[in-house]
């Protein structure tokens, strides 16, 4: 299964665009990997993408804006899918402040961040951006402890980080597009993956947790990792329920591992142990 990358973003709302990409999850399909533009009047850019897909990601993102004009990079968290093109699009934007936490910007020091580029935001704060305000929350599932969402009040959207991420079946532009089963599914499954100490949390903690999602009462929510989902709020909480009942997510071995990349290879590739037949 190849990776399958969107050059030209979709856009999602009136003033909003998604760059969207889709790489493959062994024994799971796909995983959507999201970034963001909001054309605000301070444009923000919403994570940078993947590194190895640095070049389609910065093509994608000039043919809708000039790069130079970004005033903002809220950093959802700092994991490598989320900060591919960072370096490059803050030398091309040298007024874009980089928005996180305090522990998102020590990580980032380390990988080279100036600290006078960082801008520091904790749920519950806001942003005001020119046109509307960027309301930081604590999204209800996370995999890294830095990982900060927000709600767009002018364009009723939610920017949920990793909630509400789910492994599908290929490239789809809208959540709507991917059936009620499959979706249930998916989410489940990359939920288990991603949060493996979900099931550990009491579900009134967690239902608690959800309440910041419903009290927002949002139009759409972008998660970084599922296609735009518009009047879903209820079936994606639904479902994220539903993942807090399944066992975490354990891994292949590498003993495993070796007989998956054989399954996919086929017999005589490299490290796949499985001799080829006839041949020199």
């Amino acid at each position: 299964m190849e990776r399958q990358y969107s050059v030209v973003p979709h856009s999602v709302s009136s003033d909003t665009e998604a760059l969207l990409s889709f790489y493959p999850l062994p024994g799971f399909g796909m995983i959507p990997v999201n970034a963001f533009l909001i054309r605000a009047a301070e444009p923000v850019l919403v994570d940078t993408g993947i590194l190895s897909e640095s070049e389609a990601f910065m093509e994608g993102l000039e043919s809708v804006i000039d790069i130079e004009d970004i005033r903002w990079v809220w950093l959802t968290h700092t994991d490598p899918d989320h900060i591919g093109s960072l370096s490059r699009i803050l030398r091309q934007a040298p007024e874009a402040r980089v928005v996180t936490t305090f522990l998102g910007m020590g990580k980032m020091i380390l990988s080279g961040l100036p600290p006078d580029r960082a801008y520091l935001i904790n749920p519950g704060q806001s942003l005001d951006v020119g046109d509307r305000e960027l309301r930081a929350f604590r999204p209800p599932t996370f995999d890294a402890p830095e990982s900060t969402g927000f709600f767009d009040t002018k364009a009723e959207t939610l920017f949920s980080v990793d909630s509400f991420g789910a492994a599908v079946n290929g490239p789809a532009q809208n959540a709507a597009d991917i059936s009620a089963e499959d979706l249930r599914e998916g989410l489940i499954a990359w939920t288990s993956l991603d949060v493996p100490w979900l099931n550990q949390v009491p579900a009134e903690r967690f239902n608690q947790a959800l309440n910041t999602v419903r009290d927002f009462r949002p139009r759409m929510i972008l998660s970084s990792h599922l296609p735009p989902a518009e009047g879903m709020m209820d079936v994606l909480i639904d479902n994220v329920l539903a993942a807090r009942e399944v066992p975490p997510f354990v891994g292949p071995d590498q003993a495993e591992m070796m007989k998956m990349m054989a399954r996919v290879q086929g017999p005589g590739a490299p490290g796949s142990g499985v001799p080829s037949q006839g041949g020199e």
